[in-house]
């Protein structure tokens, strides 16, 4: 069966950022409908689709929105039927904030902006054969933190210690990073991020990628997910009662 993904574009300027095109490369053939949620666009019936992605975003999971709270219901209601979830940055906070609340969101001690190393911390078939440790683009000022069962953390970096995280069992990650940016994208943002940000933010870009550590994980990450079923997952969550 083809995927038929569905992309829960957080962009508040989505005309400038077009979350979504940094994804579709590792899409295959795919099926793909954007929403743009901070717009208020309507939120599609989830059992058209087979999996969901969600984005990051140039708003905070901290700031009180009524578009957070649609999204978040959306989560919970593709969760509750077994659609494999994949969020990055924005939505990996996010995916924390439907399923366990705002308590375990917060800003970042020491935010991080540029090119960080991680640390795996456990097996996962999502992340099977990727490097450790991992080198990948980062650009947050949140993060998800001390979080409850039955999320299980798979990567951390030195400043953040839920970089990678999956919900028990079940086919629910998130990434808070941005492996799925090209470096050459990268760049550019933080070449837009040196010229406006104040002296004090500028301090915070992290080194930028040695040659050689630019790896490309998110191709095998991704062909991974599209292989996750909701049938299986719906099967496997009556068996485990989840």
């Amino acid at each position: 069966m083809r995927p038929n993904v569905l992309i829960l574009d957080n962009s508040k300027y989505p005309l400038l950022f077009h979350e979504d095109r940094s994804w579709r490369p590792f899409l295959r053939d795919a099926d793909v409908t954007v929403v743009n949620v901070p717009s208020g666009k309507r939120i599609p019936p989830l059992e058209e689709f087979t999996h969901v992605l969600v984005s990051g975003s140039d708003a905070s999971i901290l700031e009180p929105r009524a578009w957070r709270e649609s999204e978040a219901q959306a989560v919970r209601d593709a969760a509750a039927v077994g659609i494999p979830i994949l969020g990055s940055c924005f939505g990996h906070q996010m995916l924390v904030y439907a399923l366990s609340g705002s308590d375990h969101l917060r800003r970042s001690p020491v935010p991080e902006v540029g090119w960080i190393t991680l640390e795996k911390l456990g097996d996962d078939e999502l992340l099977r054969d990727a490097p450790n440790p991992w080198h990948t683009f980062s650009f947050h000022f949140d993060e998800a933190f001390d979080l409850p069962e039955p999320w299980r953390i798979l990567a951390r970096s030195a400043a953040c210690p839920t970089q990678i995280i999956r919900y028990g069992d079940r086919p629910i990650w998130g990434i808070q990073g941005h492996p799925e940016m090209s470096p050459g994208k990268a760049r550019a943002i933080l070449a837009v991020y040196r010229l406006f940000a104040g002296r004090a933010r500028r301090r915070l870009i992290c080194r930028g990628p040695v040659p050689g550590e630019e790896d490309r994980v998110i191709g095998r990450v991704f062909a991974r997910f599209l292989d996750q079923t909701p049938e299986a997952s719906r099967l496997e969550a009556g068996r485990s009662g989840r």
